[in-house]
């Protein structure tokens, strides 16, 4: 991929705001006067939802005098988004934000993100390239440090596995073959199911198998939602539920949490973070389930996905670019940090060399028959295949469960809501203005 710039991103960054809510917090501009040279400690805001990040911060400020971070609670999603580029617009913005690594092109696009690449050399080789390549869409300058991830693995009841005489399939073909044979052994229960209300976990799946929805050159976007890795995908899950291998109901419902809980279920494709969903949706499953790495397009390949995850970006509006960056090395670098958020936010740090220490050392104590748990996530983790964002992953996400729901709901395969998919994103990226690759 050539180097990217923000020129390259920024083609109609405007059309993004429209049905923006008026900004309602001030940001560093407000915080009075940032102290520069001889005035003081240096000030920065911080814009992050993840729980507890004021304590994480509280470690920072108690060492670093010079510079000082308050920490503000933002929602997350779109909502944050749109309240970034809206701030960007009035020069109100942070100094940093935590963002979804989905959302930096749209942030790049309208040039609310610095390009921290001076401030931060050596630190990409404590990441895994697949992480880190989201955080620079595979150029030189960097957006944002890696915080959190959520590489996909493969979740199942072991003690519902050996009474149904079933092996831990490897490869995809051998989970459908799985899948099948379940069926075929006791009808009432299902493998798992194929849900639409999370595009998050159909993304993973993709860019596992190699997609790429978007990819630009110059100031030229390219949509390859409909690509052949993606179809691959598709016809893989769109086809068992056709069959009836597999349920089509969605996830996180109650029906979902009985079905997890009883062992109507048997496995779930899920990310590192499941254990906490399991530990609320199945209890009575607690010490049952294990975990073994996402089954295979080809075997012998050794390559995962991602559902989640989050960084730490320097916006353009910051004054104090230098220091600020110098906080986002720290929290998503420092063995002291890494384990606070561990311990205060509870998440999975991108941070290579946190993912078996500290708090991670020992298993969720859900997964307490498996202790090696986060050995083996820490492996998979580094195996994330790189993922290509665009500026409308929001209008995509949207399509993708308006579409897939609807035929998931049919059982009617996924050919047609593919389709469809990849013609509302396109049709967005040139409503807005972008120029699009046929």
């Amino acid at each position: 991929m050539p180097h990217i710039t923000r020129r390259g991103l920024a083609a109609a960054a405007t059309a993004v705001l429209l049905g923006a809510t008026a900004l309602t917090a001030c940001g560093s501009a407000d915080s009075g006067d940032k102290a520069g040279a001889g005035s003081g400690p240096v000030s920065l805001t911080y814009w992050a939802w993840a729980p507890g990040m004021d304590k994480v911060a509280a470690l920072w400020n108690a060492e670093h005098p010079d510079i000082q971070v308050t920490v503000q609670k933002q929602a997350s999603g779109d909502d944050l988004v749109t309240k970034i580029i809206t701030a960007t617009k009035a020069h109100k913005g942070p100094d940093l934000v935590q963002a979804e690594y989905q959302a930096l092109p749209t942030l790049v696009s309208n040039d609310s993100l610095a390009d921290i690449a001076s401030e931060v050399p050596g630190v990409k080789d404590g990441f895994a390239p697949g992480i880190w390549q989201q955080t620079t869409f595979g150029g030189e300058a960097v957006y944002a440090l890696p915080q959190d991830s959520g590489p996909l693995m493969f979740f199942y009841r072991e003690d519902l596995f050996k009474q149904y005489g079933l092996t831990v399939p490897t490869t995809w073909d051998e989970f459908a073959a799985t899948a099948r044979t379940l069926k075929k052994k006791a009808p009432g229960k299902s493998l798992t199911t194929f849900s639409a209300n999370d595009s998050g976990l159909f993304a993973g799946l993709s860019q596992q198998a190699g997609a790429k929805w978007w990819s630009f050159e110059g100031d030229t976007w390219k949509v390859g939602i409909d690509d052949a890795a993606t179809k691959k995908v598709t016809d893989f899950w769109g086809g068992l539920v056709a069959e009836g291998a597999i349920d089509n109901q969605p996830m996180y419902t109650p029906a979902w949490n009985k079905a997890m809980n009883t062992g109507e279920q048997l496995a779930w494709v899920s990310a590192v973070w499941a254990p906490g969903t399991l530990t609320t949706a199945a209890p009575d499953g607690k010490g049952k389930w294990a975990m073994a790495p996402l089954p295979q397009w080809t075997e012998g390949e050794n390559a995962t996905g991602s559902w989640g995850g989050s960084s730490t970006a320097v916006t353009s509006d910051s004054k104090h670019k230098a220091a600020a960056a110098k906080f986002a090395v720290w929290l998503n670098t420092d063995p002291k940090a890494l384990a606070a958020l561990v311990k205060e936010s509870g998440i999975y740090p991108a941070a290579t060399a946190a993912q078996t220490s500290g708090a991670l050392a020992k298993a969720p104590d859900y997964f307490a028959n498996q202790p090696d748990f986060y050995t083996r996530a820490a492996e998979i983790a580094k195996t994330t295949a790189p993922a290509a964002w665009g500026p409308n992953v929001n209008v995509a996400y949207t399509a993708f469960k308006d579409e897939f729901g609807k035929a998931a709901k049919a059982k009617s395969g996924f050919d047609t809501a593919l389709t469809a998919l990849q013609n509302a994103t396109v049709a967005d990226l040139k409503k807005q203005g972008f120029e699009v690759a046929p």
